[in-house]
């Protein structure tokens, strides 16, 4: 069985193919996730990735923290569970 990974989806990422590839290539299975979605859909690893096309003068990382995924997201890694941030992500 391998890992599911979920990958956190906002507007404005460019990243998220990339991330599904190499979660792939290494033999886990990505599960897309959308901002507004409330649950992580059983997904072992969570990765927030980057690449925001809206500039980083906008603050969109610091918006992006009230979208409901990433209170699941901090439950997720209260709990222990491996979360992984690249750039804007971070």
């Amino acid at each position: 069985m391998s890992a599911r990974v979920g990958i956190v989806v906002f507007p404005g990422t460019n990243c998220e193919l990339d991330v599904a590839w190499a979660v792939e290539r290494f033999g886990g299975t990505p599960e897309t996730l959308w901002h507004a979605d409330a649950e992580l859909r059983g997904a072992d690893a969570v990765v927030v990735p980057g690449g925001f096309a809206h500039g980083d003068y906008l603050r969109t990382g610091a918006i992006a923290r009230f979208s409901p995924v990433m209170e699941a997201v901090a439950r997720f890694a209260a709990a222990g569970g491996p979360v992984v941030g690249i750039c804007n992500g971070f």
